[in-house]
């Protein structure tokens, strides 16, 4: 197939929609990996909703990474695991000559303070995450695209490598970054990733640049009744910062999000608090819009340790770029999921569905599980990991119906969804759809070679990737309250 030239190409780049470069699958390889996983439904299954029941928060998903791993090094693919000085991280590869590198991001963590059961009404469980972003169901799919895959190189004699990226901490900790810093990506023709979601779609989106960290204050311990002149309370500190950012949202770019938590804020109330925690995030879908608004709110930082007598320090922990669209391969996901017949919903999971969507707000816009068309470029206000992927290899991505139309990500409802067949049924949507584009994409050099004009084209000609990380190591105990746990 001829490659577009390069005035056509330019359309891509003005966010002009333009059909897939790679020609479809025969029917009978197509209908081979369809049923492939279809096959091994059950086993994607067990592995999401056991993960599911883990829970696991970032940097500390040891269950979850290591029953991947099993089953991908039994699928016959190769482990590397711990890669980028991250415990939980790992690549499995299957190589079978010289040819195109496939990626496939895998994620596995939870969100804490989302325990819920597998039930359509609130109902915490005794543990303090939940996978509220279905990152469960992200993981087991992925690994079972990787598989199904693999098993069609093999039965075809496909040339190439096909790599799996298990990819930690998405949720704040940035775990895709150390890869990509680390360089584990760079060889990569086309890496493809999905995500659960309420509706079915393979829109080529944005996202805003993050850059998250914990600011630690240190004061004085004292009694704060018998001797408070004798204290200097770190939780002020907290509590000025606070106030000061918030004053500042009237003056930052109005595309900015600004969010905090206060993750340690003393332990008793007649006891002056001498140390104090706020984590914070700053978004924007610019770098280095990002990186001058987080130096401002370094700024209150220190302006609140000086009024109330206390000290500051800051610990970064994440920092992600924004996200690159790559139409080349975006058409080639949607064409896929496109041609799939979406399941549907048997009597009890629609009633869970009913039951879930009945605690939504009056208003609250439902899908009606059909793929939505194709669109390239809107902006998302959420930031993810994938950004630095983005930027540095060709990327496309998908999202699938796993959860009842409306919910929110980030929620119980979610949570309840991602552990249910509910959320099971749009995994396997998200398997199809992935496995059919890597083999298509093996296939296609003419796809490849566009994907990298069309990053190259949209990352500028004078990109040199720079972590918004700077040199820092992971952050491996980010989910704890402090750095002193």
């Amino acid at each position: 197939m001829k490659s577009l030239t390069w005035s056509f190409l330019s359309l891509l780049v003005a966010g002009v929609s333009t059909q897939a470069l790679a020609g479809p699958l025969a029917d009978g390889d197509r209908m081979a990996i369809i049923a492939d996983i279809d096959r091994g439904t059950p086993a994607l299954e067990k592995t999401a909703l056991q993960i599911w029941t883990y829970a696991e928060v970032g940097f500390q998903e040891t269950k979850s990474s290591a029953l991947l791993q099993k089953e991908l090094k039994a699928a016959g693919f190769t482990i590397d695991a711990g890669v980028a000085g991250m415990p939980t991280a790992f690549i499995a590869s299957f190589k079978s000559g010289e040819g195109p590198v496939i990626g496939i991001l895998a994620e596995f963590d939870a969100l804490p303070g989302l325990s819920q059961a597998a039930e359509p009404e609130r109902h915490p469980l005794s543990g303090v995450a939940g996978h509220g972003c279905g990152h469960n169901l992200f993981g087991a799919a992925s690994v079972a695209a990787a598989i199904a895959t693999k098993k069609w190189m093999v039965a075809h004699g496909i040339k190439g490598e096909l790599r799996l990226y298990g990819a930690p901490a998405e949720e704040g900790g940035s775990g895709k970054v150390f890869m990509v810093r680390a360089g584990l990506t760079k060889d990569v023709s086309a890496m493809l990733h999905w995500h659960a979601a309420d509706a079915n779609s393979a829109s080529q989106g944005r996202a805003l640049a993050n850059i998250s960290g914990k600011f630690r204050f240190h004061g004085i311990a004292a009694h704060a009744a018998a001797a408070p002149e004798r204290g200097r309370s770190a939780l002020d500190g907290v509590e000025a910062m606070d106030n000061m950012v918030n004053m500042m949202r009237e003056h930052v770019p109005q595309e900015t999000r600004i969010h905090y938590v206060i993750t340690d804020g003393g332990k008793a109330p007649n006891v002056v608090p001498d140390t104090a925690e706020v984590y914070y995030y700053v978004r924007h879908p610019d770098q280095k819009i990002v990186a001058d608004i987080m130096e401002r709110v370094k700024k209150a930082a220190e302006g609140a340790a000086l009024g109330t007598g206390t000290t500051v320090e800051f610990n970064q922990v994440g920092g992600t770029f924004d996200l690159l669209p790559n139409d080349a391969l975006g058409h080639v996901m949607y064409d896929n999921l496109k041609s799939l017949t979406i399941p549907a919903h048997t009597a009890e999971e629609q009633a869970f569905i009913t039951k879930i969507q009945s605690t939504f707000p009056k208003g609250t816009r439902m899908g009606d599980g059909s793929v939505e068309p194709y669109s390239s470029g809107r902006l998302s206000p959420a930031s993810t990991d994938v950004g630095d992927v983005s930027y540095t290899t060709p990327t496309a991505g998908m999202v699938a119906e796993t959860w009842a139309p409306g919910t929110p990500p980030h929620s119980w409802q979610a949570v309840a969804a991602s552990g249910t067949t509910v959320g099971v049924k749009g995994a396997v949507t998200a398997a199809k759809t992935i496995a059919l584009s890597a083999a298509q994409l093996f296939q296609s050099p003419d796809t490849l070679v566009e994907a990298k004009a069309e990053l190259d084209r949209r990352r500028g000609a004078d990109f040199v990737y720079r972590s918004l990380l700077g040199d820092k190591g992971p952050t491996l105990d980010y989910r704890k309250a402090s750095g002193n746990d």
